[in-house]
């Protein structure tokens, strides 16, 4: 495996490889995710999961059988170089590891009590800035096509996840202690934000705070700002009406759309979002909340800071 030579620093991890999501409806996941765009088979020794793969051939997800909506576990790899090296950062930074998880990697639980895996493997995550260009119209051209013409909207790749936590700051600190994830920017104790030093988008994994932990959004990369707003028509018409959007925010810079699961968290479609390149410093700022989350777009609804795992 090759060592990325612009990195520098600490080991740490690279990339999301996958993340695990418990629901208490496969069939209802299966119209969700299809309907979103991403490619959805059937997995597992009994077929009684799903795998879930974007246009980049990549299964960035498992979605498992349970009683309720959950987060099973995130999956994180990283260069072989730096396995060793992270399994003694992980070790210093606290972690309770699990012993009986899955032989890959690492596997041991955040201060949260999320399950995590580290193992050696590919770079998913992007090495450098994605293109995302609009070009304007000229006189005398149709700038925009038809409704009916209009392709199914497939997202290219996992961009990041959400997770709800109750101590933003302390989460942080895990993840930077222990995974090597650096800060991006953040809102006082409310909202956090962080990258991986090989090359990353502005946020790999991201903290909101609530009075429990939960699974908040996974954010999927398209095209341009055109994707994300063709992306809510074709949910809103698959049934989908639900969620944020369309609009861009302040941190991370990015276009986006949100689509509220059957199980009240989230999908998201974003498109141009910041990237810090591999062995970049980014100038991490904390903002204040009414400047910090969106740079426009419709209020914020309420169900979208709602975390429907937390006890009543």
């Amino acid at each position: 495996m090759t060592i990325n030579p612009a990195a520098s620093g600490r080991a740490s991890v690279h990339s999301i490889d996958h993340f695990a999501l418990n629901v208490p409806s496969i069939e209802e996941a299966a119209h969700f995710y299809r309907s979103f765009g991403l490619r959805v088979e059937t997995a597992g020794e009994r077929q009684q999961e799903l795998a879930l793969y974007a246009a980049d051939g990549h299964r960035w997800a498992r979605i498992l059988p349970a009683a309720r909506k959950s987060l099973a576990y995130l999956s994180f790899n990283c260069f072989a170089a730096d396995f060793d090296a992270l399994y003694a950062r992980i070790a210093d930074a606290g972690a309770e590891f699990v012993v009986g998880a899955e032989q890959d990697g690492i596997w041991f639980r955040d201060p949260d009590g999320n399950l995590l895996q580290v193992k050696v493997g590919p770079k998913t995550s992007p090495s450098s800035k994605t293109t995302s260009t609009i070009a304007g119209c000229p006189a005398d051209a149709r700038g925009s096509h038809t409704r009916s013409e209009a392709k199914v909207v497939h997202p290219r790749r996992l961009s990041h996840v959400l997770l709800f936590t109750p101590d933003v700051l302390r989460a942080l600190d895990f993840y930077a202690n222990a995974l090597g994830l650096r800060l991006s920017d953040k809102s006082q104790d409310i909202i956090a934000f962080t990258h991986a030093p090989h090359g990353s988008d502005h946020h790999l994994v991201a903290f909101a705070k609530s009075h429990a932990r939960g699974w908040h959004h996974a954010a999927w990369d398209v095209d341009d700002v055109n994707m994300v707003g063709e992306g809510a028509s074709q949910m809103a018409a698959a049934g989908y009406k639900k969620g944020w959007g369309t609009g861009r925010h302040v941190l991370g810079s990015n276009y986006f759309h949100y689509v509220e699961d059957p199980w009240g968290s989230f999908c998201e479609y974003s498109a141009d979002i910041d990237f810090v390149s591999a062995g970049q410093t980014w100038p991490a700022g904390d903002y204040e909340p009414h400047d910090s989350l969106y740079l426009w777009g419709p209020p914020v609804p309420d169900n979208f800071i709602r975390n429907t795992e937390a006890p009543a």
